[in-house]
This record gives C-alpha cells, structure tokens and sequence, in this order.
C-alpha cells in the first residue's frame, strides 16, 4: 500500500517542465542539437520558427471583432483547456507573456532568464461573456496565492499574472482581486497586474496539448483536475460539447 502510494506521489509531483522537456524531444528532433546549447542572454531563438507574435498567428476564425485578454496561471495546458470549455471564448491560445526577450521560445523560458510567464491569449465575445467572468474562472482554474508556483511547477514562469489591455481591463482586474481577496483567500492573492506588452504563441505541439494528450501522466494527474474543476464550477457557462 506504501509503495503504491509513493508511486502516485511521484507521478503527481512531476513538474509540467520536466513532463514537457521530455515532449519537446520527441516531437522536435530537429532542434535537439541545440538544445543546452543556447545563449539565455541572447535575443532569443529565432531559429525556432513556431514561435510568433500573435499578431503574426493565423487562425481559422475570425476573430477581427472579438476582445482581448491575456492570464497567466501556472502551466498553460491547463490553463488553455480550462478557458476553451467555457462559451465565449472563441479562442485560447498558449504562449509566453511579461519578458524581456523576442522570440523567447520554450527552451529559454525554462532557464526561468527570460522573464516570461506561461499564458493564454484569449479573444472572446463581449456579447456571450465579460472580462469580469473571464477574471471568473481565471481565479477557479488555478491557485493565485502561491508566488512563481503552482504545485511541483517552480519558477518566475509559473507566476499568476493578469495583462490588462487597456485602463477598462487593469481596474476590472484589481477590482476582482480587492474583492475576492477578502472573500475567498484571506488577503493572499499573489497575482500581479501587469500592462501588457507582447505575447509569443508557444510552439504547436503545446496547443490544444491537453485535449490531443489526454493520457500523458501531467495531463492526467495535474491538468485534469483543475479543468474539470472549472468545468464544474461554470457548468452553466459551458460550451455544449462540454457539457456532461
């Protein structure tokens, strides 16, 4: 009975990091040569081309009408996948925000030299949902009170941060967390509130990673959790396919 449970902790506390290091091997062999190898001070990986700003990312959807908002809460697999249950949310996409550095691919994120954080560009209709809800489930899909942590994921990258876009959205955001900070976590939300800049949409084996992936253990045993848990929550705001 020990043993059994020492090995589900082992597979739970394996960080997103190591869990996707591991992916990026298997699935770009063609950059492993340089891996290691590059320079954290440098301006980036531009050799690697998956990575774009998202002004330069093609979607099928239109999405020219649609608002903005940018979370970053922890790994974005599970972040991502909690925001694309809810109805509204047209799109939900994975990459890198707050840094220092273009073109900042995965690889340089994880030497936490960067200053990006893990997030999620969302574009959403203002006419199904507000920015308030989006703040919502933001604050459901993952904890805000652990700084630069989210479970076994460690570091500057895993920080919560909220990267308004205009005046509307910066005090919609500190309003939320005045509000619920005394409501639900004790005055103990650690979220930042952080004009945004730039977002880098993450290579293409990381979107939709967690529905393409539903066995790899930190999906299973990290990300299901905090998605069905969002899922429930919001159960009223889901999308049909979502609904159970």
């Amino acid at each position: 009975m020990k043993y059994t449970l020492g090995i589900l902790l082992l597979i739970c506390t394996i960080s997103c990091k190591s869990q996707r290091s591991n992916k990026t091997i298997d699935n770009a062999p063609e950059l492993n040569t340089t891996i290691g190898n590059i320079d954290p001070s440098s301006k980036g990986d531009k050799g690697n081309k998956e990575v774009v700003r998202i002004a330069d990312y093609k979607l099928e959807n239109d999405v020219s009408n649609l608002e903005k908002a940018v979370f970053a809460g922890g790994c974005f697999w599970c972040v991502e996948a909690s925001f694309q249950q809810i109805e509204g949310v047209v799109e939900s996409i994975s990459g890198y925000s707050g840094g220092h550095v273009d073109f900042p691919s995965y690889r340089l994120v994880c030497k936490e030299t960067t200053g990006h954080a893990e997030a999620v560009f969302i574009y959403y209709d203002k006419n199904v949902i507000t920015y308030e809800e989006l703040l919502d489930v933001f604050f459901v899909a993952h904890d805000p009170t652990t700084l630069n942590r989210q479970g076994a994921d460690i570091g500057e990258s895993y920080r919560s941060a909220i990267f308004p876009m205009d005046d509307s959205q910066r005090t919609a955001a500190n309003s939320k967390i005045e509000t619920i900070n005394k409501e639900k976590f004790d005055n103990g939300i650690v979220t930042q509130v952080v004009d945004y800049d730039e977002f880098w949409v993450a290579e293409a084996y990381h979107q939709d990673y967690f529905w393409i992936n539903p066995n790899q253990s930190y999906v299973a045993n990290v990300s299901r959790p905090k998605v069905e848990k969002v899922a429930k929550v919001f159960k009223s705001k889901l999308k049909e396919k979502y609904r159970r």
